[in-house]
């Protein structure tokens, strides 16, 4: 199968690989270029544990083909940091407890940090909304929605 050359840019870095047209994001992101906080649960798009966001769009990476993004704007888990701190969404999901296992969590933080990107302000219906695809079976939501909402209040200050 012939491979396709793509250039993303993952976490402010520019990455160039050759990739096979059937490759998903999901797969690329974690194998090519080895960021792993990326996770890899259904491959079905059900449970949304590999949200990452597609120029600044949460997007389940395992319904999307590497190919699809090139030339785009790919942000994981891994560059969400505001340089060696944890950002208002990380640090509200440990103060908040709302890590458990920690599997799902990469994906609640960026769909949340997305939400407070668009709307610092969110109620908590459209907290729910913006983290409706993402299945966790530790903490339960509460936890998960007041964190978001939490950091909110921080980013608003």
């Amino acid at each position: 199968m012939s491979k396709h050359k793509i250039s993303v840019r993952a976490n402010g870095q520019l990455y160039e690989r050759d990739v096979e047209p059937r490759r998903t994001l999901l797969q690329f992101i974690r194998e090519d270029l080895g960021l792993t906080g990326t996770k890899c649960a259904c491959e079905r798009g059900d449970c949304g544990l590999c949200t990452v966001l597609v120029d600044g769009v949460p997007t389940k990476s395992c319904l999307v083909l590497a190919v699809e993004v090139d030339g785009k704007e790919i942000t994981t888990i891994e560059g969400l940091m505001e340089g060696e701190e944890l950002n208002p969404v990380q640090r509200a999901f440990i103060e908040h407890g709302a890590v458990q296992c920690g599997f799902c969590t990469p994906a609640f933080i960026v769909a949340g940090g997305a939400l407070l990107k668009r709307n610092p302000s969110p109620t908590e219906e459209e907290v729910k909304e913006a983290v409706g695809g993402i299945l966790c079976r530790c903490t339960g939501y509460r936890q998960i929605i007041d964190a978001i909402l939490d950091a909110s209040k921080g980013a608003k200050k």
